[in-house]
């Protein structure tokens, strides 16, 4: 029997923002790839009166969208920018109420609807599948379940959407632990790591020989925010004079970073080079002796996996899922203290050693999309009324 699965996520990327969510595309292209499953992706998009800043960018984002055979529809949900948080969540389920009506109308009833990330995602989806009488799944995935429950309008709405979700699905095991702080009983959380793409990601031996000189080359991968720590690493290149940083992403603090490095005079050791494509980004792993992840916050940290399935070995603080991706010697460090010193030793450790490509490699291949879909694609399976 084919199941219709609905997913529902403000996340899933576009041609505006290829990067944004990648990581749900790929669990959700895997999963299709069973041909049990027949798939519709409603991806509603921020939308105010005013179209300044990013609600420019979002008024670009076609409705409908086809990206690597899955159909997206990109209906617009109000926002009120500063003031709206807690009223988010209706905005964003009458959105998707008045999509997922049209697409039943035009023949595609759901089996389920699948939610990403709790809040307001998982909310919305809730709110959806109570009026609508559809089963629901809510993945969470970092942040919604490690930082919204500090508000307490939300909390209570996680909580709510939690006990209506069908079943509640982790990334992580500490990500499942955070949920059952939050009154969620075990036996309603999953746990369905994330993959990463083998294919994409892979040693490159061309690349790894044009690497030359005494100089290690680290690489950091994120957005340019406090959270993911890049002011950390720049100071730690105070004290490692033959390092040097590549660090790929956009973001707010781009001219502040910048500002930082050249402050510490290791401005010339310091590369900002901006966004770029996961084919892109598979050779500047290779060319990378480590790549360092100096995060506050994580669920289950992709650029983790992507590194070492290139065989290069990763430095991380120990947050979220980082502990349940770097599990042996050859994958890397993680440091328990997020702190400049910290980072430090480890960088040293990790280049006083001969890392061992293959090793490193082979961490990363137990991570495989394939088993993740195999078992969303059986948990869907129980959900769905018989």
């Amino acid at each position: 029997m084919t199941i219709n699965v609905l997913s529902f996520t403000t996340l899933y990327p576009n041609a505006e923002q290829p990067r944004h969510g990648i990581f749900i595309e790929q669990r959700l292209r895997h999963l299709v790839e069973s041909e049990e499953v027949a798939l519709k992706v409603v991806a509603p998009v921020p939308w105010f009166p005013a179209q300044f800043g990013q609600y420019g960018l979002y008024a670009k984002v076609r409705r409908i969208d086809q990206r690597n055979g899955i159909e997206a529809h990109h209906p617009r949900y109000l926002v009120i920018p500063k003031v709206g948080m807690s009223i988010t969540p209706l905005f964003l389920a009458l959105s998707g109420l008045k999509q997922i009506k049209k697409l039943i109308a035009d023949g595609f009833k759901p089996d389920v609807i699948d939610a990403h990330y709790f809040y307001p995602d998982g909310v919305a989806a809730a709110l959806i599948g109570k009026w609508l009488d559809i089963p629901v799944t809510i993945t969470a995935r970092g942040s919604d379940i490690n930082l919204l429950p500090q508000f307490i309008l939300p909390k209570k709405m996680i909580q709510w959407a939690a006990k209506k979700s069908m079943m509640n699905i982790t990334v992580s095991h500490a990500l499942k632990k955070q949920m059952q702080k939050l009154g969620v009983p075990e036996e309603k959380i999953t746990v369905l790591r994330n993959g990463v793409d083998l294919e994409t990601f892979k040693i490159l031996p061309d690349v790894r020989k044009q690497r030359q000189g005494e100089t290690k080359q680290l690489i950091s991968v994120g957005n340019l925010i406090e959270l993911k720590g890049h002011h950390l690493v720049i100071e730690a290149l105070q004290v490692l004079p033959n390092v040097e940083l590549n660090i790929v992403g956009e973001g707010p603090k781009e001219a502040e970073l910048k500002q930082l490095a050249s402050h510490l005079d290791v401005g010339d050791r310091v590369h900002f080079l901006g966004y770029k494509t996961h084919q892109q980004l598979a050779e500047l792993y290779n060319q990378a002796d480590a790549l360092i992840l100096a995060s506050s916050r994580e669920g289950m940290p992709n650029v983790l996996l992507e590194a070492m399935a290139c065989g290069t070995p990763v430095i991380a603080t120990n947050v979220g899922g980082v502990a349940e991706v770097v599990t042996e010697k050859p994958a890397g460090i993680v440091v328990s203290s997020r702190t400049k010193q910290a980072i430090e030793i480890a960088i040293e450790e990790l280049f006083s050693e001969n890392s061992k490509t293959r090793e490193t490699r082979c961490c990363a291949e137990q991570f495989s999309w394939t088993n993740t879909s195999k078992g969303l694609f059986e948990l869907l399976n129980k959900v769905v009324p018989g």
